[in-house]
């Protein structure tokens, strides 16, 4: 054909070798670089190189790196750290060998539950900052909380506070581009986090940046699940607010957010600078206050952090966990990991949305829900939109932050989850899921047609990039 004299010949041998060397780099960047990664997406990759070469090659470039960090090489026996009183031993030790920073007592913890309470606290850390205060989202809407979340900012910065804001490039691509240039003009430092086109050196285009956290002065840190847009706060004429939770901590583990807070600003392309301290020091927290630990994870470190606490804690259980997702993709071995707990005679209660906001998630959940309903796990569709990311383990932990339990999350985003491990906010906790259950309906675990069947395969078999 005319129209396709422009492509070259190529021969059958030259497009055989051209295979094998996109295969062949495959294996050095995956190998070289200590990339472990998952099977799913491992078959996805060799699959895509050897059918499309000359499209998966580039786009492996592109967007195959998982990690930016190297394991460290380990000289001699691990070091037992020294345990903290009030954290499990097992989690305790398996965190520090991840490289997290050791859970502190901290004055108070308040949920907020309520998205109005959740977004009124956030404003309330802006209002309060008196040097320093830096926000990060995955979302900033262009909507009314978007808008309040950008007084706030102007105002803190108009009266001499350090700001800076860090937003991911995809999650706010309806970002108005004017509502961030309002900042800048007012003195609010922002950077898009990982942008679509950027040095390959800085990342890669689908290692997104789902953390939402705010902290002031090193002293107080608002975070969770809920992004800056209405649906996560408030409620709209055609539908409530989605169900949410949100926490503000004040004491040192602010501290440690802000730290890993500094590696993402730098990571965006953020300058190091020095900002002025909080002029009333370090706070001096009294001994018995909340227990917390902040839980970052993601391609910025060298191991699937919060992947492994959910492997160890389904291990270790003894009595009950209880898990609340917006989309339940696990992998095979966490799969395993809580169907096995079930069997052991934990007590497994997930909460889900009926029907969440990505209709090919609740599609690849299913076989993972049947699996853990027939092990005995109880299962319940809510029938709102569910949005918080809880897990409770026995009485003696339980996160909350901005992780899902699904295979994006785990092992692609850059994520952070807070572990509570005082008996006052674990109880807390298990009192608020313990209220959602009932709403839902439980989970039948019916065997699927065949063409359901097939239908789930095959968005299972790409669940992995959703």
């Amino acid at each position: 054909m005319p129209w396709l004299a422009w492509w070259p010949s190529i021969s059958g041998l030259e497009h055989a070798a051209f295979v094998a060397g996109g295969l062949l780099l495959y294996v050095l960047v995956t190998r070289a670089g200590h990339q472990r990664r998952h099977p799913a997406a491992a078959i996805g990759w060799v699959v895509g190189i050897a059918a499309f070469p000359y499209a998966g090659v580039p786009l492996f470039l592109i967007f195959g790196t998982r990690k930016f960090v190297r394991p460290a090489a380990s000289i001699g026996p691990p070091l037992r750290p020294d345990p903290v009183a009030g954290v499990p031993e097992w989690a305790g030790s398996l965190l520090a060998a991840l490289g997290v920073a050791a859970a502190s007592v901290n004055e108070r913890v308040r949920f907020l539950p309520q998205g109005r309470d959740s977004l009124d606290a956030l404003l309330a850390l802006c209002g309060t900052a008196r040097a320093r205060l830096d926000v990060c989202t995955f979302i900033l809407g262009g909507d009314e909380v978007g808008r309040a979340v950008v007084r706030a900012l102007t105002a803190a910065a108009g009266r001499g506070v350090a700001c800076r804001l860090i937003v991911d490039a995809v999650g706010s691509l309806r970002t108005p581009r004017a509502q961030l240039a309002a900042l800048r003009a007012a003195g609010v430092e922002v950077r898009v986090f990982m942008p679509l086109l950027h040095n390959p050196l800085r990342g890669r285009t689908n290692l997104r940046n789902h953390r939402k956290l705010a902290v002031a002065d090193g002293r107080q840190l608002w975070a969770g699940g809920q992004n800056l847009a209405d649906e996560y706060f408030l409620d709209s004429p055609d539908a409530q607010a989605w169900i949410d939770l949100g926490f503000v901590v004040e004491g040192p583990v602010a501290a440690v957010a802000q730290t890993q807070f500094d590696r993402d600003w730098r990571r965006s392309g953020g300058r190091a600078v020095e900002v002025p301290p909080c002029p009333d020091g370090l706070m001096s927290v009294a001994a018995g206050g909340p227990l917390v630990q902040w839980i970052p994870t993601g391609p910025d470190g060298p191991d699937d952090t919060v992947h492994a606490l959910l492997l160890a804690a389904a291990y270790r259980a003894q009595e009950r966990i209880i898990a609340t997702t917006p989309y339940f993709v696990p992998d095979e071995a966490l799969l395993d990991a809580l169907s096995i707990a079930c069997r052991r005679g934990v007590r497994l209660t997930l909460l889900l949305p009926r029907r969440s906001n990505h209709r090919l998630a609740d599609i690849a959940r299913e076989r993972a829900l049947r699996c853990l309903v027939r092990a005995g796990a109880e299962v319940r569709l809510l029938p709102r939109m569910l949005h918080a990311k809880v897990v409770i383990v026995d009485r003696t932990l339980a996160l909350c932050g901005s992780v899902n339990l699904d295979g994006r999350s785990l092992f692609l985003n850059y994520e952070a989850m807070a572990s509570f491990y005082s008996p006052a906010e674990v109880d807390w906790l298990v009192a608020w899921a313990t209220r959602l259950a009932p709403t839902g309906d439980v989970h039948p675990g019916t065997p699927p047609s065949v063409a359901r069947d097939l239908l789930e395969g095959t968005v299972r078999a790409l669940a992995f990039q959703l």
